[in-house]
């Protein structure tokens, strides 16, 4: 397929994801932290369009506050776009036109799918061809999450969250996310994270983090009620602290239908996991009622996949 998208336009969509299980570990010698995650990419997408250019640049506007994405060489599917260029030897550039409708700083890897879906277009749009495993090697350099919002599905992370496993889940799990004005800092969560544990009450587990077989005995089962008895969030505890008013909506959400709910990744995004469809849709109209912005999704569904007109 070399060359033959080099005069096009191509258009890819990459899933957010919700971490169902998120297990942290004590804080390493390099400041980092070991995780076990359940990842579940979701039906609320970032779109993304490249198109041939001389250098590398980018356009960002959305249905979410985009007012805190940089367009500079911070943004992270430039970075994508110049790390597969330098890969393949590709000499010109790329612009990237991308309509975001993941939360900004939300939690649900809005970035990161954003990065997997320039590799994606950049590979198809240069005719590079490279294939699923080279593909997984650049997005590792570029995040722990990028890998999975090329994979989609549910998928378990361990290591740095970057060590993928697919994991196989049955059905279609229903979901109401809350999002926020307000976005919250991952490595100040995690900071906020170690201080708190220095209580002896919430103090991390002294073994490798591993996520619950209840997990996925539920997600194999289909089964959103079993799910619901064994989501966990490690980072809950931290950007609850650090965001109060989410202790608020996560009573709400949970006195009202849902069968769980958690903070969402590192925050502020909420998750609920409702029973069914009707559930979740009854529950979105009672957290809009109440003046929060909430979106009925599900999962799981496919990673960054090319679109066709």
């Amino acid at each position: 397929m070399t060359g033959a998208l080099a005069d096009g336009r191509v258009h890819v969509r990459a899933p957010g994801k919700l971490n169902v299980f998120f297990e942290v570990g004590d804080v390493q010698d390099d400041g980092y932290h070991d995780v076990a995650s359940a990842y579940q990419a979701v039906s609320l997408y970032e779109d993304l369009w490249a198109e041939p250019a001389l250098d590398f640049t980018v356009s960002i506007r959305g249905t979410v506050d985009v007012a805190g994405v940089p367009s500079d060489d911070r943004n992270l599917a430039l970075r994508a776009a110049r790390l597969l260029a330098q890969r393949i030897g590709h000499t010109g550039g790329v612009h990237l036109d991308i309509v975001k409708h993941v939360p900004v700083a939300g939690g649900m890897g809005g970035g990161s799918a954003d990065a997997a879906a320039a590799l994606v277009a950049c590979d198809a749009l240069w005719g590079a061809d490279l294939g699923s495993a080279e593909l997984h090697r650049l997005a590792a350099r570029l995040g722990a999450d990028v890998p999975f919002a090329l994979m989609g599905g549910t998928a378990i992370g361990t290591g740095r969250g970057d060590q993928l496993s697919p994991a196989l889940a049955q059905g279609r799990f229903e979901w109401v996310v809350v999002t926020r004005p307000d976005g919250l800092s991952t490595p100040e969560v995690y900071a906020h994270l170690d201080s708190l544990r220095t209580r002896p009450d919430i103090a991390p587990p002294r073994k490798t983090p591993d996520v619950d077989p209840g997990v996925l005995q539920a997600l194999r089962a289909g089964d959103p009620h079993a799910l619901a008895a064994h989501t966990r969030n490690d980072l809950e505890a931290a950007a609850v602290s650090l965001r109060p008013a989410l202790g608020d909506v996560l009573r709400l959400g949970r006195a009202s239908g849902a069968l769980a709910g958690f903070v969402s990744g590192s925050g502020p995004t909420l998750a609920f996991l409702c029973a069914d469809a009707t559930a979740a849709l009854d529950l979105q109209v009672t957290l809009s009622a109440a003046g929060h912005t909430a979106l009925h999704v599900h999962g799981p569904v496919a990673g960054a996949r090319l679109r066709h007109a």
